[in-house]
């Protein structure tokens, strides 16, 4: 397949490649691969989803890194000191960042409480409120979106500094990407608007009333700095030279845990990494609509996918490795 051949094939494309905006993909270092569709531009954003929890990964990496955050073993509540916990709720107190990390954290009632966190005041004190339970803690896989807000107020009362502006300085500069600028929905329909509007977006992180940028949705990124994202984990915390975020934990992120309940398609998860084979260690952010970062050490690629909002999509992994993967390895030869 020529590139030509493969821009055709998605911009005539009736199913689930119908909604790619965006692919960049590197192959032994170098940048093989790029291309858009529905007049989106190399350097226009797309709300990435749920790949967004792969970045705050990277963020908790980095606050490690620095001392600011102890151990990923800490009690969750030891950042919070003044949350005034439950009556009767004991479970939360022996709630980890490592449970969150790895979804494995227990909360009350099913789903994620969208309307009850996002309609709060202090989305992190409201998404621990539903921390916790009378089961305890079953190690269980318990995917979640909203209530991961935790993550980002322990960043912020770990480092004193809000989610935007430390990925901006630990993060996105050092990678050569342009400043993030908050962005915060000021009613409901406005929040909805965000999530499936189908128009580029410029360099923002969604947030909450306090700034803080949503960790399990909302960041808004090209393929083509998505791709430098995965350029950076596949060069084990270096990029351009320079080392932002360690090797042991890149490592220890994207170990393979396998899922109890066989509900996602056989694969396993790190920390807010997907892992798509354990064997050759190949990795993945995603995001709904099948916004991607692939990461395959064993062929050294990497491909970064962005895609508009389409509900009938849930990941693009199976169409990276029959489709894309096969054809940078072919063009990377010629």
């Amino acid at each position: 397949m020529t590139k030509d051949e493969l821009h055709r094939y998605i911009e005539e494309s009736k199913g689930s490649e119908s909604n790619i905006c965006q692919i960049c993909a590197y192959k032994d270092g170098k940048k093989v691969y790029s291309d858009t569709w529905h007049d989106y531009k190399k350097d226009d954003c797309v709300h990435i989803m749920s790949a967004t929890k792969s970045v705050m990964s990277l963020l908790v990496g980095i606050a490690l890194d620095n001392g600011q955050i102890g151990s990923i073993d800490d009690k969750v509540l030891d950042y919070f000191p003044d949350y005034k916990v439950k009556c009767g709720e004991k479970t939360i107190y022996d709630v980890t960042i490592k449970h969150l990390l790895t979804m494995r954290a227990p909360y009350k009632g099913k789903g994620d409480p969208w309307s009850k966190v996002c309609s709060s005041d202090n989305w992190t004190y409201t998404s621990l409120d539903f921390l916790g339970g009378k089961k305890g803690l079953t190690e269980e896989f318990n995917y979640k979106t909203v209530c991961l807000h935790i993550l980002s107020g322990i960043l912020y009362k770990a480092t004193n500094t809000k989610t935007v502006d430390y990925a901006n300085k630990y993060l996105f500069e050092p990678l050569g990407i342009k400043p993030y600028k908050i962005f915060i929905a000021r009613s409901a329909e406005e929040h909805k608007q965000f999530t499936i509007e189908k128009t580029p977006k410029e360099n923002v992180w969604f947030c909450d009333t306090e700034d803080l940028g949503t960790p399990g949705y909302g960041l808004c990124m090209s393929a083509e700095d998505m791709a430098k994202i995965g350029m950076l984990c596949l060069n084990k915390g270096v990029y351009d030279g320079k080392l932002i975020v360690s090797s042991g934990w890149i490592e220890e992120m994207s170990r393979p845990r396998a899922i109890e309940n066989q509900n996602w398609q056989g694969m396993e998860y790190g920390y807010l990494w997907w892992i798509l084979d354990r064997e050759k260690r190949i990795y993945a952010a995603l995001g709904n609509s099948g916004n991607v970062i692939y990461i395959n050490p064993d062929k050294n690629i990497v491909i970064a996918v962005t895609s508009y909002f389409k509900p009938t999509v849930m990941d693009r992994a199976d169409f990276i490795r029959e489709y894309i993967e096969p054809f940078v390895c072919d063009i990377s030869r010629r």
